[in-house]
């Protein structure tokens, strides 16, 4: 099943992940087609859930705190950061036009 151009350049804004090269359209296909087994089950007379686990009592641990203090540590992890924060990805990233990614699938 092939992935069309307004769908990939809406996945892409949502997720922030450029799919411009041949394997992350090849990867978002095959997704596509292992979540589209999920239309073969039948679900007539199946109420909704909102747990896998409705019918058992979840046990939830203690809170306690083993370890911490390790800010600096954890930052050393960081690509960018600003005082003590990480720094996320920009929301509104740039990402190919239309027609770009439609001559881009149009060779895959």
């Amino acid at each position: 099943q092939k992935v069309s151009v307004e769908v990939l350049a809406h996945l892409e804004q949502l997720a922030l992940v450029d799919f411009r090269d041949l394997e992350g359209v090849e990867r978002l296909q095959k997704a596509i087609q292992f979540a589209d087994q999920l239309h073969e089950v039948n679900t007539d007379g199946v109420e909704p859930m909102d747990s896998v686990l409705e019918d058992r009592c979840l046990y939830l641990r203690e809170d306690d705190v083993t370890e911490g203090n390790c800010t600096k540590e954890l930052l050393e992890n960081a690509r960018e950061k600003v005082e003590e924060y990480f720094v996320a990805p920009p929301g509104n990233i740039p990402l190919a036009k239309l027609e770009e990614q439609e001559a881009f699938l149009q060779g895959s």
